[in-house]
This record gives structure tokens, sequence and C-alpha cells, in this order.
């Protein structure tokens, strides 16, 4: 009986040891060039770690992220504040689904001319961004430097038909985020988000003539299409995002620019 036992060991071990390895969960990571892909990459080096393979695929703009997502030529992406993923979400019907916070990128206002918005001359120009989540952003900033005053109640999501008083007769000019940087030679000033203005060789603490709260609404967030939310990889991302290697490097690398949201 025991000859027999150690022949059924011996086989099964066999067996084991002839069967094909388990593959790793591979993960297609959307995100945006500049700061979320450095990122990213600290991500992908924890991640291995736990058996799961990030394999990076990195956008110019801020639409592309989602679609593909949708889509299913990503498995999650990682670009995009709350409010803007919310209204990609309405206005696209997309099902994605935020998983966890990541980083917070203050946005600031930057200007070749002025040293602070106050300066803002009558009739001056700003650019702000063209896509509705991102101008209400820079619509509070501009109220809470007393150069307009929305409606009240218009909050995060407000536009340019929410203005109530603009007593300079500021026109305000609204681009693409990704031309942003490239209008501060033609505007007086322009709203520019963090891993855009980054690229243009400007930091947010130093350079930017008016900066919003490092912590607020705008968290930049993990996304995964809703039926994926509770597969057991998303918890291995998730856990590699909130690692103390990318908080350390987050706090060390962008010296305050970029924050961790977690």
């Amino acid at each position: 009986m025991p000859a027999r036992r150690s022949l059924l060991v011996l086989l099964l071990s066999c067996a084991a040891a002839l069967a094909p390895a388990r593959a790793a969960d591979v993960v297609r990571l959307g995100v945006t060039a500049g700061p979320h892909a450095q990122i990213a990459e600290v991500v992908r080096t924890v991640a291995a770690r736990d058996g799961l393979v990030v394999k990076l695929v990195e956008f110019q703009d801020y639409i592309q992220p989602d679609a593909a997502l949708d889509a299913g030529d990503l498995e999650a992406n990682a670009y995009q504040h709350r409010p803007f993923l919310a209204s990609q979400v309405e206005s696209r019907g997309y099902r994605l689904s935020a998983v966890a916070d990541v980083v917070s990128f203050p946005m600031g206002f930057y200007s070749r001319k002025l040293k602070s918005l106050a300066e803002l001359p009558r009739g001056g120009q700003v650019g702000i961004q063209n896509d509705p989540s991102n101008s209400g952003r820079a619509l509070q900033l501009l109220q809470k430097a007393g150069v307009i005053r929305l409606k009240p109640g218009a909050g995060i999501a407000a536009t340019t038909a929410d203005v109530l008083d603009n007593p300079r007769q500021v026109r305000i000019v609204q681009l693409e985020a990704a031309q942003l940087a490239r209008s501060l030679d033609d505007l007086d000033a322009s709203a520019i988000n963090t891993n855009y203005a980054m690229q243009a060789g400007l930091v947010p603490t130093r350079d930017a003539i008016a900066l919003e709260d490092a912590r607020g609404p705008y968290a930049n967030v993990l996304a995964v299409r809703t039926a994926d939310k509770d597969k057991p990889w998303v918890a291995v991302l998730v856990k590699a995002y909130h690692s103390p290697e990318v908080k350390q490097f987050v706090e060390t690398h962008f010296a305050g620019s970029v924050v961790p949201a977690f």
C-alpha cells in the first residue's frame, strides 16, 4: 500500500511538472504622455511582483483612452478625473467605472505677460479648455481670482453661459486642452492642465499665476469597464497604484506638481 501511494505521488508530481504554467494576467493600461506614463512605469514594476503583466498604451489626447477602453482595446486607463469620466459616460454612453483614486494634478493659469490674474487688462483674452469638466475648473479659478462671477450653483459643471458678471469684459477663448500651452504667445493667460504644463517646461508651483487647491474633487482615477470592476486583476492593479513605491515616486519626482490622491 505505501508503495502504491508513493507511485501515485510520483505520477502526480510528474503531471504537475509537465502541465503548462498558468498564463499571467495581462492588462493593457491606457495613459497620457508625461506624468501618467511615468507613474505607470512604476506601477508596471510593482504589479509584476503579483503576477500581473501591465502593457502601457500611450495617448496624446483626452478623448481616445475612454473610447479605446469602452471598445475593449484596453482593460484599464488612468489619466482623467472623476468629473471628466462622468461627462464621458453621460455624453457617450460608455459603461466605465472608476475603481480607485490615483493622483491629483492641480490646474493653473499661466502667462508670459502677467504676474497674476489681477493684472488682466480690460478686454484681455484668457484661454480655457473646451471640454465641459475642465472648462468648469478654469471658470472656477477665474471666479476665485475675481475676474468673473458665475451663476449661483453653477459649480464644477459651469460653462461660459453661466458667467453672470464679467466687469473687465475679458474674452474667454476655448481650445483643446493640448493646445493651451501653445496659446501663451497669443493670449494674456491660459488655464493649462498640469501634464501639459510640465511637457511645456512649466512648473505649476513656480510658474502658475493662479493655482487650484491640490486636493479637491479632481483626483485622477483608475477606470475599467463596469463589467470588469470586480475581477481579481483590478484589485492587483489598484494595489500597485496605491503602493509605497508609487507614492514615494510621485512625491519625490514631481516635487508637489503631482500629489498622491490615496
